[in-house]
C-alpha cells in the first residue's frame, strides 16, 4: 500500500477537439487529487493549439504519428511516473468524487491490478453504456458482454449493480490500473491498435495472479463511438481480428484448438448474415479479418510465451463456460442476471489473500517502448 499514491488521468486525443472542449473542464474540476494529462496521437485538427491557448496548465505529450489506442497509450505511459494510471477516452463525462472509491479499492488491496467504474450512456442517462456497463466477462468462445449490457441489449440503471464485484476485464474508456502492473503485463498490444485491447491486458493480469474489479459507487457517462462508429467497417475489422488474437495468445494449449475452431465458424455465420443483410463491407471485413490474424499467429504465439498462459479458463473470474450467443439468439436472455452466474467476488479475495501476483517481488522486465 503506498500512502498519497500518485495518480494521473491520462486522455488519449485524436482529432477530438470537440470532447476536449466539452468534457475536460469537467474531468479537472473533479479530480483534485490526479494530475490530468492529454495525450495526443498526431492530431489534424487544432487539439493542441486548443489545449495551450485555453488549459495551458494541463500537461500535453505530443506523439509524433497516430499510434492507434494501444501503442499511443504505451508511448504516453512510458512518459508518466505515478503509481496509477486512469485511462480515459476523451468522450466521457466524469462525476464529483469519481476518484475516491476507484483508488481506495485498489490501495485496500494489492492484488487488485485495475478496475473501472460504472459506464452510463451519456444520450440515455439512466441506462448502461455498450463499452464496459458494469465490469466484463468472456463467454466460453471469447465473446465479451457485461453485467448491464449484453450484444446490443442495455439494461436500464435501477441500482442493481451498485455492488463491488470481481469481474474478467474493465473498460479501457475508464480503466484504473497499477503502474508497475501495466507493465509488468506488457502494456497493451499495439498489434490491436484499438478494441478488446483491454479484455487482452486484464486476461495476462489474472494469469500473473491479479484480480480485476467492478466499483460501482462511482459512475461516469460515456458518449461512445466518439472516434469509430460501431457500423464502420474498421471496427467490424478490429473486432473480428482481435476476438480471434485475444483467444490465441491467452488461451491454454489444451483449450486453444477447440475454442478457436467454434469461434472461427461463428464468425462464419455472422458473416453469412452480413451477407443475407446486403452488408458487403462488413462481409469483406470479416474476411479480411481472419486473413490478417492468421497473419499474426507467429506474433501471437511469441506474445504468449511474455505472460506464460497457466491457467484454465475455468479458473478465470468472470469466465462464462457457456455460450452467450446461444442464450441471447436462441434462449432469449437479454440481461445478465438471466444468465445466472454466481458472484465470485466474494470468496475470490480470500482465495489470494496469502498469494502475491507473480513477479511481484521479482525483478521482472519493464517493457515500456522506446521514446
Amino acid at each position: 500500500m503506498v500512502s498519497n499514491p500518485s495518480v494521473a488521468v491520462v486522455i488519449l486525443n485524436w482529432n477530438g477537439r470537440r470532447w476536449l472542449e466539452q468534457f475536460l473542464p469537467g474531468v479537472l474540476e473533479h479530480s483534485p487529487e490526479a494530475e490530468v494529462i492529454v495525450a495526443d496521437n498526431a492530431s489534424s485538427d487544432d487539439s493542441v493549439a486548443f489545449l495551450q491557448e485555453h488549459f495551458p496548465s494541463v500537461k500535453t505529450i505530443a506523439l509524433h504519428e497516430n499510434f492507434g489506442f494501444c501503442e499511443g497509450y504505451n508511448q504516453a505511459l512510458a512518459q508518466v511516473q505515478t503509481d496509477y494510471y486512469v485511462l480515459l477516452n476523451s468522450d466521457v463525462e466524469v462525476t464529483k468524487g469519481w476518484l475516491t472509491p476507484m483508488l481506495k479499492l485498489l490501495e485496500e488491496n494489492p492484488t487488485i491490478a485495475a478496475c473501472q467504474p460504472k459506464i452510463k450512456a451519456f444520450h440515455q442517462r439512466s441506462h448502461f453504456e455498450y463499452a464496459g456497463a458494469a465490469g466484463g466477462y468472456l463467454d466460453a468462445q471469447g465473446y465479451p458482454f457485461c453485467r448491464g449490457r449484453i450484444f446490443d441489449t442495455l439494461e436500464e440503471d435501477k441500482g442493481q449493480y451498485d455492488d463491488v464485484r470481481q469481474v474478467f476485464w474493465a473498460t479501457g474508456a475508464c480503466l484504473f490500473i497499477r503502474s508497475k502492473a501495466f507493465w509488468q503485463a506488457g502494456g497493451l498490444d499495439k498489434e490491436f491498435f484499438a478494441h478488446m485491447e483491454e479484455i487482452d491486458l486484464c486476461w495476462r493480469l489474472q494469469n500473473l495472479g491479479y484480480q480485476v474489479f467492478y466499483h460501482g459507487k462511482s459512475t461516469v457517462y460515456h458518449v461512445g463511438g466518439g472516434t469509430l462508429h460501431k457500423s464502420n467497417p474498421r471496427k467490424t475489422f478490429l473486432n473480428f481480428r482481435n476476438g480471434a488474437s485475444l483467444l490465441y495468445k491467452n488461451l491454454s494449449e489444451k483449450e486453444l484448438n477447440k475454442v478457436l475452431y467454434t469461434r472461427l465458424v461463428l464468425d462464419g455465420v455472422a458473416a453469412a448474415q452480413f451477407l443475407f443483410k446486403g452488408n458487403t463491407k462488413d462481409l469483406a471485413a470479416v474476411y479480411k479479418a481472419h486473413r490478417a490474424f492468421f497473419g499474426l499467429k507467429s506474433y501471437l504465439k511469441a506474445k504468449r510465451a511474455e505472460v506464460p498462459v497457466k491457467k484454465e479458463t475455468s479458473h478465470l473470474v468472470g469466465w462464462y463456460g457457456q455460450s452467450v450467443v446461444w442464450d441471447y439468439f436462441v434462449k432469449g436472455k437479454k440481461t445478465f442476471r438471466e444468465l445466472h452466474i454466481p458472484d465470485r467476488a466474494s470468496f475470490a479475495p480470500q482465495r489470494f489473500a496469502h498469494v502475491e501476483p507473480e513477479g511481484q517481488n521479482q525483478v521482472h522486465q519493464d517493457r515500456r517502448p522506446e521514446r
